[in-house]
C-alpha cells in the first residue's frame, strides 16, 4: 500500500520494514505477533524502545508506523479493532536545525577549486563537488532528489528545475545562475560517459551513491576548515532555508520551495525569525537596553 498507493521512497519503505520488524521481535519475546498483539503488548514494545536508550522522536515515528500499519489491518478486515489507536505518543525533543553560516558556505564553494595542473580526476572531482553544493545550497534539495536529477535537467538555458520530492510530488525550484553554471560544466565534462544521470555513479548506468557523495563531501569540508560532524547534505539544506528567511523570504514560499507537504515541517526555521524580531527590538525599540545607553551617550 505504502509503494503502490502512495508512492513511498525507498528510504521511506525501508524505514517501516524497520519499526515493523522491531515491534514483530519485541512481540515475540513476548509471546505475541502483530496478528495478535493488544494495547497492553505494544505499550511493552514502547518501554523496550525506551530502555534501549533510542530517541523520543524515534520511538514516536516507530509508533505512527504501527499505527497505521493496524489501520490498513483493519480495513482490510484483517483485525477488528486498532490496538495502538490509544497509545501516547512521546513528545519530540525540540531541536533547532543545524546550519552554516554565509561565510562557511562560500568557503565550501571556494574549496571546491583545483589548483591548475591537477589530475583529470581531481578536476572532475571539483567539477562535482562545485557542482553538487551550488545546487543543494541555491535550491534547498534533498541529497535524494539531487542524485536522482536526471542529465537533461539543466539542458538549454532553463532557470527553473524540475524535482520529484517524497511521495512523487512535483515540484519547480528557481536555479541560480551559478548553479546553472557549475552543473552545466560537469555535463561538458562526463559527456562522453553516455550517462542518463546528472551526477553518475562509478557505473555510469547508475547515479551516484550517497557513500560517495559524502566522501566528496567530507574532503570538500576538511579543505574548507569545518569539522566533518557540522556537515552534511541535510545541514546544506537547513542553511539554504535558514539564510532565506533571515534574508525576508515568506514561509509559505520557503514551504513551496522545500517540498514540504504541511507548513508544520517549515516552521521549525522560524527560530531565524523570532532571533531577528529580537535582534530589532533591542537595537530599535525606545526602551530597550542598547537604545537606553546611546541616548544616554
Amino acid at each position: 500500500m505504502q509503494a503502490a498507493e502512495r508512492a513511498a521512497a525507498p528510504n521511506t519503505l525501508a524505514a517501516y520494514q524497520a519499526d515493523l520488524e522491531s515491534c514483530t521481535h519485541s512481540l515475540a519475546l513476548a509471546g505475541q505477533s502483530l496478528r495478535t498483539a493488544g494495547t497492553e503488548d505494544l505499550r511493552g514494545w514502547l518501554a523496550d524502545l525506551s530502555a534501549q536508550g533510542q530517541s523520543r522522536r524515534t520511538v514516536a515515528r516507530r509508533l505512527s508506523c504501527i499505527r497505521q500499519f493496524y489501520l490498513f489491518l483493519l480495513r482490510e478486515g484483517l483485525r477488528a479493532d486498532n490496538p495502538a489507536e490509544h497509545l501516547d505518543s512521546p513528545r519530540a525533543e525540540q531541536s533547532l536545525p543545524r546550519f552554516l553560516s554565509e561565510s562557511e558556505v562560500l568557503a565550501l564553494l571556494d574549496a571546491c577549486e583545483e589548483p591548475e595542473g591537477a589530475s583529470a580526476a581531481k578536476t572532475r572531482r571539483a567539477l562535482v563537488g562545485r557542482a553538487a553544493l551550488e545546487l543543494l545550497y541555491a535550491s534547498g534539495l534533498r541529497i535524494s532528489e539531487l542524485l536522482a536529477l536526471p542529465r537533461q535537467a539543466l539542458a538549454g538555458d532553463q532557470r527553473m528545475l524540475s524535482v520529484r520530492g517524497k511521495g512523487g510530488r512535483e515540484r519547480l525550484v528557481p536555479l541560480s545562475d551559478s548553479a546553472r553554471l557549475a552543473a552545466q560544466a560537469l555535463v561538458a565534462a562526463d559527456a562522453g560517459l553516455g550517462s542518463p544521470y546528472l551526477f553518475p555513479g562509478r557505473d555510469p548506468q547508475r547515479a551516484m551513491t550517497r557513500q560517495a557523495f559524502d566522501r566528496i563531501l567530507h574532503d570538500i569540508g576538511r579543505k574548507a576548515g569545518l569539522e566533518p560532524e557540522r556537515l552534511s547534505p541535510h545541514v546544506l539544506r537547513h542553511s539554504f532555508a535558514t539564510h532565506l528567511l533571515a534574508h525576508g523570504a515568506d514561509l509559505r514560499a520557503l514551504q513551496m520551495l522545500l517540498g514540504h507537504a504541511d507548513i508544520a515541517t517549515t516552521q521549525i526555521y522560524t527560530h531565524v525569525q523570532t532571533e531577528r524580531l529580537q535582534r530589532a527590538v533591542a537595537e530599535h525599540h525606545p526602551l530597550s537596553t542598547s537604545q537606553t545607553g546611546n541616548s544616554e551617550g
